[in-house]
């Protein structure tokens, strides 16, 4: 979840004049980023073992 202090941040960083669509991405890049951060907090990541497994499962 984002927390509105970085929304504020991402729009004061951006440029005077810019298209929705730049904010959008960059809110979605950040939001990504949060989840992702969050996942590894909470251990929800793989190993190395388990992603080369994977992937050799999908590379098949």
């Amino acid at each position: 979840m984002l927390i509105k202090e970085h929304v504020t941040e991402t729009v004061n960083s951006m440029p005077e004049q810019f298209e929705i669509y730049d904010i959008v991405e960059r809110l979605i890049f950040l939001d990504k980023v949060e989840q992702g951060l969050d996942d590894i907090r909470n251990g929800r990541v793989y190993t190395e073992k388990e992603v080369e497994k994977k992937l050799a499962k999908w590379l098949k």
